[in-house]
Protein backbone atom coordinates (compact mmCIF):
# COMPACT_ATOMS: atom_id res chain seq x y z
CA UNK A 1 0.00 0.00 0.00
CA UNK A 2 3.00 2.29 -0.23
CA UNK A 3 3.54 2.75 3.66
CA UNK A 4 7.27 3.40 5.07
CA UNK A 5 8.55 2.51 8.18
CA UNK A 6 12.30 2.90 7.49
CA UNK A 7 12.48 6.20 8.99
CA UNK A 8 10.79 5.20 12.22
CA UNK A 9 12.39 2.15 12.32
CA UNK A 10 15.71 3.63 13.10
CA UNK A 11 14.54 5.66 16.01
CA UNK A 12 13.34 2.22 17.94
CA UNK A 13 16.47 1.36 20.21
CA UNK A 14 14.84 -1.10 22.08
CA UNK A 15 16.02 -4.89 21.64
CA UNK A 16 13.77 -7.20 18.54
CA UNK A 17 13.54 -10.22 21.27
CA UNK A 18 13.08 -8.29 25.07
CA UNK A 19 10.51 -8.94 26.74
CA UNK A 20 8.10 -6.12 28.74
CA UNK A 21 6.14 -6.87 31.90
CA UNK A 22 2.42 -6.25 32.14
CA UNK A 23 2.00 -2.71 33.50
CA UNK A 24 -1.56 -1.68 33.07
CA UNK A 25 -5.19 -2.12 33.95
CA UNK A 26 -6.96 -3.23 30.89
CA UNK A 27 -9.93 -0.90 30.48
CA UNK A 28 -13.49 -2.66 29.79
CA UNK A 29 -12.48 -5.59 31.07
CA UNK A 30 -15.17 -8.33 31.48
CA UNK A 31 -16.17 -9.42 35.21
CA UNK A 32 -15.54 -12.52 37.14
CA UNK A 33 -18.99 -13.65 36.45
CA UNK A 34 -18.66 -13.83 33.23
CA UNK A 35 -15.18 -15.79 33.14
CA UNK A 36 -16.91 -17.52 35.65
CA UNK A 37 -19.90 -18.60 33.21
CA UNK A 38 -17.63 -19.51 30.31
CA UNK A 39 -15.64 -21.87 32.41
CA UNK A 40 -18.70 -23.51 33.81
CA UNK A 41 -20.14 -23.85 29.83
CA UNK A 42 -16.61 -25.66 29.26
CA UNK A 43 -17.01 -28.04 32.45
CA UNK A 44 -20.45 -28.70 31.33
CA UNK A 45 -19.32 -29.97 27.96
CA UNK A 46 -16.37 -31.43 29.10
CA UNK A 47 -18.38 -34.27 31.60
CA UNK A 48 -21.45 -34.37 29.81
CA UNK A 49 -22.43 -37.70 29.94
CA UNK A 50 -18.88 -38.95 31.49
CA UNK A 51 -17.34 -38.42 27.90
CA UNK A 52 -14.74 -35.90 27.25
CA UNK A 53 -14.51 -33.04 24.63
CA UNK A 54 -11.80 -32.76 23.00
CA UNK A 55 -10.82 -29.03 22.51
CA UNK A 56 -10.73 -29.09 19.00
CA UNK A 57 -10.69 -26.19 16.42
CA UNK A 58 -11.63 -25.67 12.81
CA UNK A 59 -10.00 -23.34 10.62
CA UNK A 60 -12.07 -22.46 8.22
CA UNK A 61 -10.62 -20.88 4.95
CA UNK A 62 -7.44 -23.19 5.51
CA UNK A 63 -6.77 -23.19 1.58
CA UNK A 64 -6.51 -19.29 1.29
CA UNK A 65 -2.96 -17.25 1.95
CA UNK A 66 -3.67 -16.22 5.53
CA UNK A 67 -5.21 -19.56 6.36
CA UNK A 68 -2.57 -21.57 5.12
CA UNK A 69 0.26 -19.30 7.43
CA UNK A 70 -2.87 -20.32 10.40
CA UNK A 71 -2.26 -24.20 9.39
CA UNK A 72 1.21 -24.14 9.37
CA UNK A 73 1.70 -22.17 13.00
CA UNK A 74 -1.20 -24.48 14.58
CA UNK A 75 1.57 -27.56 13.70
CA UNK A 76 4.24 -25.75 14.67
CA UNK A 77 2.51 -25.12 17.93
CA UNK A 78 1.36 -28.88 18.19
CA UNK A 79 -2.46 -27.56 18.49
CA UNK A 80 -5.60 -30.09 18.20
CA UNK A 81 -6.72 -28.34 14.44
CA UNK A 82 -9.14 -29.46 11.61
CA UNK A 83 -8.65 -27.88 8.56
CA UNK A 84 -12.14 -26.79 6.24
CA UNK A 85 -13.43 -25.04 3.67
CA UNK A 86 -15.34 -25.28 0.32
CA UNK A 87 -12.59 -27.13 -1.90
CA UNK A 88 -11.90 -30.81 -0.94
CA UNK A 89 -8.76 -31.35 -3.07
CA UNK A 90 -7.49 -27.70 -2.61
CA UNK A 91 -7.54 -28.79 1.61
CA UNK A 92 -6.00 -31.90 1.15
CA UNK A 93 -2.76 -30.28 -0.43
CA UNK A 94 -2.56 -28.15 2.79
CA UNK A 95 -3.87 -30.41 5.70
CA UNK A 96 -1.92 -33.53 4.34
CA UNK A 97 1.89 -32.33 4.71
CA UNK A 98 1.01 -31.09 7.91
CA UNK A 99 -1.16 -34.21 9.17
CA UNK A 100 -4.37 -32.21 10.09
CA UNK A 101 -8.26 -34.30 9.73
CA UNK A 102 -9.90 -31.89 7.00
CA UNK A 103 -13.99 -30.97 6.28
CA UNK A 104 -15.43 -29.96 3.35
CA UNK A 105 -18.72 -27.76 4.19
CA UNK A 106 -20.26 -24.91 2.28
CA UNK A 107 -21.22 -21.78 4.53
CA UNK A 108 -24.98 -21.42 2.50
CA UNK A 109 -25.15 -25.41 3.83
CA UNK A 110 -26.74 -24.69 7.25
CA UNK A 111 -27.45 -27.90 8.51
CA UNK A 112 -24.38 -29.61 7.34
CA UNK A 113 -22.01 -26.92 9.16
CA UNK A 114 -23.71 -27.23 12.11
CA UNK A 115 -22.85 -30.91 12.14
CA UNK A 116 -19.42 -30.30 11.49
CA UNK A 117 -19.52 -28.29 14.52
CA UNK A 118 -20.77 -30.24 16.95
CA UNK A 119 -17.36 -31.37 17.94
CA UNK A 120 -15.67 -28.46 18.19
CA UNK A 121 -14.86 -26.34 20.93
CA UNK A 122 -13.46 -23.47 18.59
CA UNK A 123 -13.78 -21.90 15.03
CA UNK A 124 -11.30 -19.41 13.38
CA UNK A 125 -12.90 -17.96 10.57
CA UNK A 126 -10.52 -17.15 7.79
CA UNK A 127 -12.77 -17.05 4.68
CA UNK A 128 -13.70 -13.18 4.01
CA UNK A 129 -14.72 -11.29 3.02
CA UNK A 130 -16.29 -11.38 6.13
CA UNK A 131 -19.38 -9.16 4.71
CA UNK A 132 -20.36 -12.21 3.09
CA UNK A 133 -19.16 -14.50 5.57
CA UNK A 134 -19.45 -13.87 9.06
CA UNK A 135 -23.14 -14.24 9.42
CA UNK A 136 -23.99 -18.05 8.44
CA UNK A 137 -20.49 -19.02 10.47
CA UNK A 138 -21.79 -16.79 13.16
CA UNK A 139 -25.25 -18.62 13.18
CA UNK A 140 -23.99 -21.96 13.12
CA UNK A 141 -21.39 -21.46 16.43
CA UNK A 142 -24.68 -19.87 18.34
CA UNK A 143 -26.52 -22.96 17.17
CA UNK A 144 -23.80 -25.45 18.33
CA UNK A 145 -22.43 -23.61 21.44
CA UNK A 146 -19.40 -23.22 19.92
CA UNK A 147 -16.92 -20.30 20.42
CA UNK A 148 -16.51 -17.69 17.43
CA UNK A 149 -13.24 -15.75 16.51
CA UNK A 150 -12.18 -14.01 12.90
CA UNK A 151 -9.63 -12.32 11.36
CA UNK A 152 -11.88 -9.72 10.04
CA UNK A 153 -11.07 -5.81 10.01
CA UNK A 154 -14.57 -4.71 8.51
CA UNK A 155 -16.05 -2.02 10.39
CA UNK A 156 -19.47 -3.24 9.69
CA UNK A 157 -19.11 -6.83 10.30
CA UNK A 158 -17.73 -5.79 14.11
CA UNK A 159 -20.62 -3.80 14.61
CA UNK A 160 -23.29 -6.49 13.47
CA UNK A 161 -21.33 -9.15 15.75
CA UNK A 162 -21.64 -6.90 18.88
CA UNK A 163 -25.31 -6.84 18.29
CA UNK A 164 -25.50 -10.64 18.73
CA UNK A 165 -23.72 -10.27 22.26
CA UNK A 166 -26.77 -11.13 24.22
CA UNK A 167 -27.66 -14.01 22.11
CA UNK A 168 -23.47 -15.27 22.41
CA UNK A 169 -24.19 -15.10 26.43
CA UNK A 170 -27.37 -16.92 25.97
CA UNK A 171 -25.30 -19.84 23.94
CA UNK A 172 -22.73 -19.33 26.49
CA UNK A 173 -20.33 -18.80 23.64
CA UNK A 174 -17.17 -15.97 23.07
CA UNK A 175 -17.97 -14.29 20.01
CA UNK A 176 -13.95 -11.95 19.57
CA UNK A 177 -14.19 -10.56 15.82
CA UNK A 178 -10.66 -9.25 15.09
CA UNK A 179 -8.50 -12.07 16.50
CA UNK A 180 -5.14 -11.13 13.86
CA UNK A 181 -3.82 -8.00 13.04
CA UNK A 182 -7.03 -6.14 12.81
CA UNK A 183 -6.79 -5.30 15.56
CA UNK A 184 -5.00 -7.38 18.18
CA UNK A 185 -2.24 -5.15 18.49
CA UNK A 186 -4.16 -1.53 17.96
CA UNK A 187 -7.40 -2.69 20.60
CA UNK A 188 -4.25 -3.49 23.15
CA UNK A 189 -3.01 -0.21 22.43
CA UNK A 190 -5.84 1.74 22.69
CA UNK A 191 -6.81 -0.42 26.01
CA UNK A 192 -3.52 0.58 27.52
CA UNK A 193 -3.29 3.75 26.41
CA UNK A 194 -6.48 5.10 27.21
CA UNK A 195 -6.20 3.31 31.12
CA UNK A 196 -3.18 6.10 31.72
CA UNK A 197 -5.29 8.96 31.84
CA UNK A 198 -8.51 9.80 33.76
CA UNK A 199 -12.06 10.18 31.42
CA UNK A 200 -10.80 9.65 28.08
CA UNK A 201 -12.68 11.65 25.24
CA UNK A 202 -10.57 11.02 22.46
CA UNK A 203 -8.14 8.73 20.70
CA UNK A 204 -5.89 8.90 17.92
CA UNK A 205 -3.89 5.43 16.47
CA UNK A 206 -1.38 6.01 13.79
CA UNK A 207 -0.37 3.12 11.97
CA UNK A 208 3.31 2.72 9.94
CA UNK A 209 5.24 -0.35 8.39
CA UNK A 210 2.48 -1.90 6.59
CA UNK A 211 4.44 -2.75 3.74
CA UNK A 212 5.29 -5.47 1.67
CA UNK A 213 2.26 -6.34 -0.74
CA UNK A 214 -1.49 -7.55 0.47
CA UNK A 215 -3.16 -10.99 0.32
CA UNK A 216 -5.73 -11.88 -2.42
CA UNK A 217 -8.54 -11.82 0.76
CA UNK A 218 -7.36 -8.77 1.73
CA UNK A 219 -7.38 -7.12 -1.87
CA UNK A 220 -11.68 -8.16 -2.14
CA UNK A 221 -12.00 -6.79 1.16
CA UNK A 222 -10.34 -3.35 0.03
CA UNK A 223 -12.33 -2.78 -3.07
CA UNK A 224 -15.49 -3.49 -1.47
CA UNK A 225 -14.84 -0.59 0.75
CA UNK A 226 -13.58 1.50 -2.03
CA UNK A 227 -17.23 3.00 -2.21
CA UNK A 228 -17.35 3.76 1.62
CA UNK A 229 -15.77 6.40 2.06
CA UNK A 230 -13.86 7.46 5.07
CA UNK A 231 -15.39 6.22 8.66
CA UNK A 232 -14.40 7.68 11.93
CA UNK A 233 -16.46 7.77 15.78
CA UNK A 234 -18.14 11.29 16.90
CA UNK A 235 -19.69 11.61 20.32
CA UNK A 236 -19.79 7.37 20.23
CA UNK A 237 -21.44 7.70 16.77
CA UNK A 238 -19.76 6.14 13.53
CA UNK A 239 -19.53 8.59 10.79
CA UNK A 240 -18.76 8.66 7.17
CA UNK A 241 -16.08 11.79 5.85
CA UNK A 242 -14.79 11.73 2.31
CA UNK A 243 -11.25 9.77 1.55
CA UNK A 244 -8.27 11.65 2.61
CA UNK A 245 -10.19 14.54 4.17
CA UNK A 246 -8.12 14.47 7.55
CA UNK A 247 -4.47 14.65 7.94
CA UNK A 248 -2.81 15.12 10.89
CA UNK A 249 1.32 14.77 12.51
CA UNK A 250 2.36 12.00 14.45
CA UNK A 251 6.40 11.56 16.04
CA UNK A 252 7.00 8.01 16.43
CA UNK A 253 10.80 9.52 17.65
CA UNK A 254 11.82 11.06 15.01
CA UNK A 255 9.90 14.15 14.50
CA UNK A 256 6.42 14.78 13.03
CA UNK A 257 5.44 12.89 10.06
CA UNK A 258 2.36 12.89 8.13
CA UNK A 259 -0.48 10.57 8.55
CA UNK A 260 -3.83 9.98 6.50
CA UNK A 261 -7.11 9.28 8.30
CA UNK A 262 -8.46 5.58 6.59
CA UNK A 263 -11.32 3.26 7.55
CA UNK A 264 -9.78 0.71 10.28
CA UNK A 265 -11.65 -1.61 12.42
CA UNK A 266 -10.69 0.32 15.55
CA UNK A 267 -13.27 3.28 15.01
CA UNK A 268 -15.47 0.15 15.85
CA UNK A 269 -13.69 -2.09 18.05
CA UNK A 270 -11.81 0.41 20.48
CA UNK A 271 -15.10 2.27 21.09
CA UNK A 272 -16.31 -1.28 23.17
CA UNK A 273 -12.80 -1.63 24.53
CA UNK A 274 -12.42 2.23 26.19
CA UNK A 275 -15.72 3.95 25.96
CA UNK A 276 -13.94 6.09 24.27
CA UNK A 277 -16.34 8.69 22.41
CA UNK A 278 -13.98 9.88 19.81
CA UNK A 279 -11.98 7.63 17.66
CA UNK A 280 -9.57 7.97 14.09
CA UNK A 281 -7.15 6.17 13.07
CA UNK A 282 -4.08 7.01 10.75
CA UNK A 283 -1.82 5.32 8.44
CA UNK A 284 1.70 7.29 7.96
CA UNK A 285 1.62 6.69 4.08
CA UNK A 286 4.30 7.33 1.32
CA UNK A 287 5.16 8.96 -2.41
CA UNK A 288 1.43 9.88 -3.66
CA UNK A 289 -0.45 7.65 -1.83
CA UNK A 290 -2.13 10.35 -0.14
CA UNK A 291 -3.02 12.58 -3.20
CA UNK A 292 -4.61 9.24 -4.43
CA UNK A 293 -6.75 9.18 -2.16
CA UNK A 294 -7.72 12.84 -2.01
CA UNK A 295 -8.54 12.52 -5.79
CA UNK A 296 -10.54 9.44 -5.21
CA UNK A 297 -13.48 11.22 -3.35
CA UNK A 298 -15.07 11.88 -6.85
CA UNK A 299 -15.06 8.26 -7.89
CA UNK A 300 -16.10 6.93 -4.08
CA UNK A 301 -20.11 6.44 -5.82
CA UNK A 302 -18.39 4.96 -8.81
CA UNK A 303 -16.60 1.78 -6.66
CA UNK A 304 -20.29 1.28 -5.48
CA UNK A 305 -21.25 0.31 -8.97
CA UNK A 306 -21.43 -3.62 -8.94
CA UNK A 307 -20.38 -3.93 -12.01
CA UNK A 308 -17.17 -2.44 -11.64
CA UNK A 309 -17.03 -4.28 -7.66
CA UNK A 310 -16.99 -7.58 -10.09
CA UNK A 311 -14.80 -6.12 -12.77
CA UNK A 312 -11.79 -5.29 -9.44
CA UNK A 313 -12.11 -8.49 -8.01
CA UNK A 314 -11.79 -10.52 -11.18
CA UNK A 315 -8.82 -8.72 -11.47
CA UNK A 316 -7.37 -9.95 -8.19
CA UNK A 317 -6.79 -13.13 -9.13
CA UNK A 318 -4.11 -11.96 -11.41
CA UNK A 319 -2.19 -11.22 -8.54
CA UNK A 320 0.35 -13.30 -5.89
CA UNK A 321 -1.76 -15.06 -3.49
CA UNK A 322 0.41 -12.72 -1.04
CA UNK A 323 3.33 -11.95 0.69
CA UNK A 324 6.51 -12.99 -0.14
CA UNK A 325 7.94 -15.08 2.99
CA UNK A 326 10.80 -12.71 2.85
CA UNK A 327 8.56 -9.65 2.56
CA UNK A 328 6.46 -10.73 5.80
CA UNK A 329 9.35 -11.84 8.18
CA UNK A 330 11.63 -8.64 7.73
CA UNK A 331 8.19 -5.60 8.16
CA UNK A 332 8.07 -3.94 11.38
CA UNK A 333 4.92 -2.40 12.11
CA UNK A 334 4.80 0.73 14.63
CA UNK A 335 1.78 1.54 16.26
CA UNK A 336 1.21 4.82 17.85
CA UNK A 337 -1.83 5.55 20.03
CA UNK A 338 -2.35 9.16 21.51
CA UNK A 339 -5.03 9.85 23.99
CA UNK A 340 -6.68 13.03 24.96
CA UNK A 341 -8.50 13.28 28.54
CA UNK A 342 -10.96 15.63 29.42
CA UNK A 343 -9.13 17.73 31.87
CA UNK A 344 -6.29 18.22 28.76
CA UNK A 345 -4.09 15.35 30.27
CA UNK A 346 -2.60 13.05 27.00
CA UNK A 347 -1.17 10.17 27.14
CA UNK A 348 1.36 8.66 24.14
CA UNK A 349 1.81 4.83 23.86
CA UNK A 350 4.24 3.19 21.07
CA UNK A 351 4.22 -0.30 20.34
CA UNK A 352 6.51 -2.19 17.77
CA UNK A 353 5.41 -5.97 16.21
CA UNK A 354 5.91 -8.36 13.54
CA UNK A 355 4.06 -7.43 10.24
CA UNK A 356 0.49 -8.14 9.95
CA UNK A 357 1.20 -11.32 7.96
CA UNK A 358 3.41 -12.70 10.41
CA UNK A 359 0.95 -11.76 13.67
CA UNK A 360 -2.06 -12.90 12.56
CA UNK A 361 -1.42 -16.43 13.26
CA UNK A 362 0.68 -16.20 16.00
CA UNK A 363 -2.28 -13.78 17.76
CA UNK A 364 -5.39 -15.94 16.29
CA UNK A 365 -4.45 -19.19 16.98
CA UNK A 366 -3.63 -17.73 20.73
CA UNK A 367 -6.94 -16.74 21.03
CA UNK A 368 -7.97 -19.58 19.76
CA UNK A 369 -6.63 -21.93 22.37
CA UNK A 370 -7.79 -19.62 25.24
CA UNK A 371 -11.56 -19.57 23.61
CA UNK A 372 -11.05 -23.78 23.18
CA UNK A 373 -9.86 -24.40 27.14
CA UNK A 374 -12.36 -22.15 28.41
CA UNK A 375 -9.84 -19.21 29.39
CA UNK A 376 -12.13 -16.72 27.98
CA UNK A 377 -15.45 -14.84 29.07
CA UNK A 378 -18.25 -15.16 26.83
CA UNK A 379 -20.57 -12.91 24.59
CA UNK A 380 -19.48 -10.01 22.48
CA UNK A 381 -15.53 -9.41 23.20
CA UNK A 382 -12.70 -7.25 21.48
CA UNK A 383 -8.86 -8.80 22.14
CA UNK A 384 -8.58 -6.31 24.79
CA UNK A 385 -11.52 -7.08 26.74
CA UNK A 386 -11.57 -11.09 25.96
CA UNK A 387 -7.73 -11.38 27.53
CA UNK A 388 -6.35 -7.83 28.61
CA UNK A 389 -4.41 -4.88 26.79
CA UNK A 390 -1.28 -6.99 27.78
CA UNK A 391 -2.27 -9.64 25.66
CA UNK A 392 -0.28 -8.41 22.62
CA UNK A 393 3.02 -8.31 25.23
CA UNK A 394 2.39 -12.21 25.46
CA UNK A 395 2.96 -12.78 21.65
CA UNK A 396 6.89 -12.86 20.28
CA UNK A 397 8.19 -10.38 19.04
CA UNK A 398 6.02 -7.33 20.27
CA UNK A 399 7.32 -4.31 22.38
CA UNK A 400 5.83 -1.61 23.95
CA UNK A 401 6.64 1.74 25.41
CA UNK A 402 4.86 4.87 26.86
CA UNK A 403 6.53 8.24 25.66
CA UNK A 404 4.30 10.11 27.14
Amino acid sequence: MGLSSSRTSRTISWGRRRRFRARSTPTGLANVAEFAQSSHTLAQSLSSNGESLTPRILVYGATGYTGKLVAREAAARGLDVVLAGRDAEKLKAVAEPLGFETRTVLLDDAPRLRATLEEIRAVLHIAGPFSATAAPMVDACLATGTHYLDVTGEIDVFEAIARRDAEARRAGILLLPGAGFDVVPSDCLAAHTAARVEDPTDLRIAIAGIGGGVSRGTARTLIESLGDGLRIRRDGILQRRPNGSLERRFDFGAGPTRGIAMPWGDVATAFHSTGIPNIEVYFILSGGVPRLLKASRLATPLFRSPALQRFLKSRVEAMPEGPTDAARDSTRTFLLAEVEAADGHRARSLLETPSGYALTPIAALEAGRRAATGETPVGFQTPATAFGADFILELADCQRRDLE
